[in-house]
């Protein structure tokens, strides 16, 4: 039976705060095991610190998901290693080139695909500003070349990348679509046209949020039609500290994310329960 796994990101733990203590990495992963996530998404490229991670989650009964930042092809490979020891639901690609060129873009692609295959191991290229994936339209002709290329979709980035007009037209729509029906995964941020991150719990808010949900029942619906009958989809609510996180005069966040991660999860879920249909 297909199911979803709703991860918190690690980075998103960090408060940043003049008022606050960080808590320790222990104390982070036992409130999020403690408030009902699947698991963690942290980055999975340092050894010493993913043997200290994983330890936590195998106790807790959680999975993760890697995050990795390659700039060449065999960047991956000690990534896919300690994958391998340490194991991972999904490595999240971030492929740290800026690229002008297709044609120079696809040797990358193709041999990171290659070295994931050979490993055995589900790699996902995210959608990400300042990265290949920075561009719509550059991921879009990506995907003419490769449509095989399996994403993973934060798509805040390019709500916010190409600046949207209200209300989304079809046409904007449509492009949305094609990223979504490429993703393998879901990070979970709400977007404005101007902001990359902005806060779901107010009420003048409730616009983008509903814009956001369309969008992932849309992708989740897309995933169940693609993957396999007893495969997990992961979402990560991923709503970072500042300079993501929009702050006030004090420089402190304003609401607390902690709390909009919590909704963010409820309203994951109660999306994913709709397309079961």
């Amino acid at each position: 039976m297909q199911s979803m796994l709703i991860f918190q990101s690690l980075w998103a733990m960090e408060r940043r705060s003049a008022k606050y203590p960080e808590l320790t990495l222990e104390e982070n992963i036992e409130k999020i095991a403690a408030a009902g996530f699947d698991g963690i998404s942290t980055h999975w490229y340092d050894r010493n610190v993913v043997r200290r991670v994983a330890g936590l989650l195998t106790e807790r009964g959680l999975q993760a998901e890697g995050q990795c930042f390659p700039k060449t092809v065999d960047d991956l490979k000690p990534v896919l290693e300690i994958a391998a020891e340490y194991n991972v639901h999904h490595i999240c690609l971030q492929p740290d080139v800026r690229l002008r060129r297709l044609e120079d873009c696809i040797p990358l692609l193709e041999g990171w695909q290659r070295l994931a295959d050979e490993a055995g191991i589900d790699v996902w290229v995210e959608t990400h500003r300042d990265r290949m994936t920075t561009d719509l339209f550059f991921t879009l002709d990506l995907l003419d070349r490769l449509p095989d290329l399996k994403l993973l979709g934060d798509i805040s980035h390019f709500l916010v990348g190409r600046e949207f007009a209200w209300p989304v037209s079809d046409e904007n729509h449509a492009l949305i679509h094609r990223i979504l029906d490429s993703s393998w995964a879901f990070h979970g941020r709400v977007a404005s046209r101007e902001q990359v991150q902005i806060e779901i719990s107010f009420p003048h808010h409730r616009p983008w949020l509903d814009l956001f949900l369309g969008w992932w029942d849309y992708g989740f619906r897309s995933w169940r039609k693609r993957a396999g009958a007893d495969d997990s989809l992961a979402f990560t609510c991923e709503l970072g500290p500042k300079p993501y996180a929009i702050t006030g005069r004090d420089g402190e966040d304003t609401t607390d994310r902690w709390e909009e991660s919590l909704l963010l999860m409820r309203e994951a879920r109660d999306v994913w329960a709709r397309t079961a249909d």
